[in-house]
Parts: C-alpha cells; structure tokens; sequence
C-alpha cells in the first residue's frame, strides 16, 4: 500500500476508529508517520481488538464516547487536528430493524463533526460514505453521477449524510472529500450482531451448520480488499485535487453472492458445503458495480489485491482467531 508523504506529521480525529476498516485505517495513518491520532468510538460495533497491533503507541490516544455529542468532539480537538476521518456509524441490518434510531443518529453524528469543523476542530474532513447510497445499479460500472437512489433507511441515512457534509463545504467553508467504499472484506470485519458475510460464512462452517443466503444469491456486489480501500482513504485525504468531490473505493470486479460463497468456502476447503436460500432480505440491492475511473485519475487508485486472493488472506486471520467468526445468521 502506497502511503502518502503528506501525511507525515501531521493529526487526525478518527471517529469509528475501532471499527473494521476504522482500524485499518488508524493503522495505517500511524504507518504514515501521522503524530497524533485520536479515535472516538461507542464500540457498539467496535472492538478494541481491532486496534491491538498500535495499542502501545503513543501516538494514539482511544476515547469511548457517543460521536453524536458534539461536547465529546470538543473535548478531544482541543488542539485542533488536521485532519477528520468520519466513519463512525450504525450498520444497515440494524436500520431494518430500528430505522428511525438509524437515520437520526447517523445524521446526528455526522452534524456533530461537520460543526466540530465549522469551528475550528479540524482542518479537512475525510467523510465515510457507502455504495448503498446508489441503491440498484441503473447503469455499469457505477460513476459518481448515478443518482443516488438507496432502498433502505441505512442506505438513505448515508445519502443524507454525503449531502450534509458537502453543504458545510459550500455553505461555511468547510474543506473535505467524500469517499465511497463499495463492499470492503478482509481481516477483522465484525463478528457481532450485525456481521458481514465472511465472518458469518465462516462461523456456520465452524459450528457444522449450513450457510444460508439472502434471496436467490444472484445479487452482485463489487468486493474491494480492505487495504486497496485504505490506501485510496489516504489518498483521498492528501489530495488537493479530491476537495469537495465524492470518489467511489471499489475493485471494478462484480461478483454474484454466490460466487463469493464458493470462493469462500473453497478457501476454507469446503467446496462441497451445502447452501440453503432464505427469504430476500427487505430492500435488498441488487446490483452494484463501481466505475473507480475518477479515483484512478486523481488519487491514482490501483486496486492490487484480487478476490480470491484476498479472500484466502481473510479466511487465514479467521481461522488464527476462531473468537472472532460470526454468530449464526443467513448470509447475503
């Protein structure tokens, strides 16, 4: 991963920074030569884990705290920071459950940062968008000019929260960039309640029990390596040329959920694991494909690491930390 010079010496705010790609990329900022970084993080999704490899630097400081409260922020930027990476949020299983605590607090969370950079806190905000603001594909691959269409409350409260930051830039002044991750695997996603595919996969092979998918299983994502992902956050962030613009993060690979069943469960040498299908999963997207053109051109994005490659990658770390696959759950 190539990792900007500009980062060196400098700050950053990470909220969500204890999350899966929230520790990949603290890691990596500390990795760049970062001085300060500092992580705020509920840990509802979380894990303190996540962020073991630089526990012991003093570069790095953890706070537990609600990203909502504006007071929290202030408290850590009382020396402002260069930078603000934005990734803290409420994932989208729990938005088909409890949608109107989804959308209020993930607008809520990214109001209180964009006010903590009205005021001074930060310098450039780095704001954490999702493919799932684009809804189906109406088109491939997907540029930044689909129109944004999500199907889900989760989806609609990332949307909301793309627009909010763009308006602080218009509005007051407020220097940032969007970025938009497609579907991100690799080491560490979560385990818990609301767990990605992966880990769920791999939990049910090591209870001995059948995967369970979504639907049909037809539905396509773009599945990006985590470290392909951050090292275009990072670039993202040194970018001049990437202020005020929204840049998709993805392969430019689709794959269908079943295909990546079958890598997964042929990574695990268990090709022949038998896979049952569920009920279609409310507001499910169906297909998703990114047009990572633009962010080849201003960040010069090189994804370099392949699916099954990485897959193989993901499924090694899971079975050294067999804590940390997933509860039963369908798959999709």
């Amino acid at each position: 991963m190539t990792i900007p010079s500009e980062l060196r010496g400098t700050s950053a705010l990470v909220t969500g920074g204890a999350g899966f790609i929230g520790g990949h990329v603290v890691e990596a900022l500390l990795g760049a030569g970062v001085e300060r970084v500092a992580v705020l993080d509920d840990f509802s999704l979380g894990n303190e884990a996540n962020l073991q490899a630089v526990s012991d630097s003093p570069a790095l400081t953890v706070e537990r705290g609600d990203c909502a409260n504006l007071a929290a922020l202030e408290r850590l930027a009382g020396e402002p920071f260069d930078l603000c990476f934005n990734m803290a949020v409420i994932p989208l299983p729990a938005s088909l459950e409890d949608p109107r605590r989804v959308v209020d607090h993930n607008v809520a969370m990214t109001t209180a940062v964009c006010e903590l950079g009205r005021a001074g806190g930060f310098g450039r905000l780095v704001q954490f968008s999702s493919s799932e603001a684009y809804g189906t594909a109406q088109s491939v691959p997907m540029s930044e000019d689909h129109p944004l269409l999500p199907t889900t409350p989760y989806a609609a409260s990332k949307a909301a929260t793309d627009l909010i930051a763009l308006s602080y830039a218009e509005t007051f002044g407020l220097e940032g960039v969007v970025v938009r991750p497609f579907n991100t695997f690799g080491p560490r996603q979560n385990p818990g309640a609301y767990a990605g595919l992966i880990p769920t996969v791999i939990g049910n092979v090591r209870r001995g029990e059948p995967v369970t998918i979504h639907g049909d299983g037809e539905q396509t994502r773009d599945y990006a390596y985590v470290t392909d992902v951050v090292a275009g956050v990072l670039a993202a962030a040194a970018s001049a040329e990437a202020t005020g613009r929204s840049i998709n993060l993805g392969s430019g690979e689709e794959h269908t959920v079943k295909e990546l069943i079958r890598v997964i469960l042929e990574s695990l040498g268990e090709p022949d694991w038998p896979v049952e299908h569920g009920p279609d999963r409310p507001g499910d997207v169906r297909r998703l494909l990114a047009d990572t053109t633009l962010a080849a051109e201003l960040l010069g994005y090189a994804p370099a690491v392949g699916l099954e490659d990485g897959m193989r990658e993901t499924v090694s770390w899971y079975l050294a930390n067999p804590d940390r696959a997933a509860s039963a759950a369908p798959a999709g």
